[in-house]
């Protein structure tokens, strides 16, 4: 199964950058699309950014401009580039894949991004 595992986060300070990753085994293979999301303390999930199996590339309002989503198919991994952070960025990242494969469709657990001086 591609079940992700997200790692990069930690305390970053104000207009700093933070790459995360999330490791899927099999997920090229199984054609999944990865899609990151955040969640801030006390406000609802929200999408970040999303790369096809095609590699399409999308981007939520708030990553516009300062997040950059890549892949790397031979270690099954996709990175989440980060940059000119601020406070409001604060919050658990979670990836997941999407897919028609029954090996699509997982969450990963999440990796804690906090912006602060």
């Amino acid at each position: 199964q591609a079940r992700p595992v997200e790692s990069g986060g930690g305390l970053v300070q104000p207009g700093g950058s933070l790459t995360l990753s999330c490791t899927a085994p099999g997920f090229t293979s199984e054609r999944c699309d990865m899609f990151w999301y955040r969640q801030a303390a006390g406000k609802e999930r929200e999408w970040v950014s999303t790369i096809t199996t095609y590699g399409d590339k999308t981007y939520g309002g708030a990553a516009k401009g300062r997040f950059t989503i890549s892949q790397d198919e031979s270690k099954d991994t996709v990175y989440l580039q980060m940059n000119s952070l601020t406070p409001d960025d604060t919050a658990m990242y979670k990836c997941k894949t999407e897919g028609l494969s029954f090996k699509c469709g997982f969450w990963g657990q999440g990796t804690q991004v906090t912006v602060s001086s």
